[in-house]
């Protein structure tokens, strides 16, 4: 017998095997599994965010998001993504998304210290934790559910989407050598940190993004901070300031939050639901892993082909604004019982990966500083 008869025989020899059984289980009453396709729903959401439309990492993390989501859910799930008062302004992401305005949110959740006191602990602490740390509390210190506990009366899930790791302190339009440098500056510095510049003798301002650029070019600041070096550049902010200050000690690890419409998250299927988790779970990684990679170059256009002078903060500025710091965050702690919650649980993390980083991170880089011989 050649081949393909032995093969044509045995094909026919399992069909009719399979055949037998079916009828066996029919005649046993036993029922056979329906084979009929289950029908799919599409679903086409909005998604809006704090920063300027394509703004890099920060506006352009978003995009990707939306990209991964469609691409994982095989279409079923489309995202489109509207930058900072395309939709609505930068500022108004939480009531927005809250009321179904928009099904996700991208922003910073110390935006919204005047409706949750305790938000500030989910983006980022002056003097406070790191980008890796700040995501290990919220991992597998608690952070999240505590996080999800301040949101959920506001009809918001949310969760991490991005961290910008230590920022710079930012851009000023004289240079900064003693505390009496910062007397009646103006500054766009939100949250904690522009609280403690308050207290240092400076005037804080909250102002959304896409605002900030005009507003140090025509005098109306006098300072600004923003992220990094790699969204700087492209928010041109050297062509309106001379100096360039760090380190970022207000913001050491901001994390950039994914707020989600609970109502409408909860309607989806289970498999959405698990995909759209996942998507923000590329996000925080890419958004951080970018600027990483990018903040490098940038400085050196910054400083060697744009003239921008860098300066390191005086230590003893530092330390005044570390002292006011550990103030503000401990009166912070005491405003209501939600809030001494959540500062419980993030300052004994912090003491913890503190102890650790001192013979772990911090003694490395020293090692790795030292000259060689």
């Amino acid at each position: 017998m050649c081949k393909k008869l032995k093969i044509f025989s045995m094909k026919r020899y399992l069909l009719v095997v399979l055949s037998l059984a079916l009828l066996s289980c029919s005649q046993d009453d036993q029922p056979v599994s329906s084979l009929e396709p289950i029908e799919e729903s599409f679903y086409e959401w909005k998604m809006i965010t704090s920063w300027p439309k394509n703004l890099p990492a920060l506006g352009t993390s978003p995009e990707y998001f939306a990209e991964i989501v469609e691409t994982m859910s095989n279409g079923r799930m489309k995202i489109r993504v509207y930058g900072a008062n395309e939709l609505v302004g930068g500022l108004e992401v939480f009531d927005a998304v809250s009321q179904g305005v928009a099904e996700i949110g991208h922003s910073g959740a110390y935006y919204w210290q005047g409706k949750i006191p305790g938000t500030p602990f989910f983006s980022s602490i002056p003097f406070g934790m790191t980008s890796y740390e700040q995501d290990a509390w919220l991992r597998y210190g608690g952070g999240n559910e505590l996080w999800r506990e301040l949101y959920e009366p506001f009809n918001l899930i949310p969760v991490r989407g991005g961290n910008s790791g230590v920022q710079m302190f930012g851009w000023f339009n004289k240079e900064i050598n003693s505390l009496e440098d910062l007397q009646g500056l103006t500054m766009r510095i939100p949250s904690l940190g522009g609280e403690v510049f308050r207290r240092a003798g400076g005037v804080p301002v909250t102002m959304q993004v896409s605002e900030v650029f005009t507003a140090l070019q025509t005098g109306a600041l006098d300072a600004t901070e923003f992220v990094s070096p790699y969204n700087d550049l492209a928010a041109g902010y050297h062509t309106a300031a001379e100096y360039y200050y760090y380190p970022g000690w207000h913001e050491p690890g901001s994390t950039l939050e994914t707020i989600f419409n609970k109502e409408k998250f909860e309607s989806l299927p289970k498999d959405l639901q698990e995909i759209l988790m996942a998507g923000t779970e590329i996000m925080n990684q890419l958004l951080l892993d970018e600027l990483m990679a990018k903040n490098n170059e940038a400085l050196r256009v910054l400083v060697e082909e744009h003239g921008v002078q860098l300066r390191k903060l005086p230590n003893d500025v530092l330390a005044e604004l570390h002292r006011i710091s550990e103030d503000v965050v401990s009166e912070m702690s005491s405003v209501d019982e939600q809030t001494a919650k959540v500062y419980e649980s993030w300052k004994n993390f912090r003491d913890n990966v503190i102890n650790y980083n001192r013979i772990a991170e911090e003694a490395f880089i020293e090692a790795r500083n030292l000259p060689l011989n």
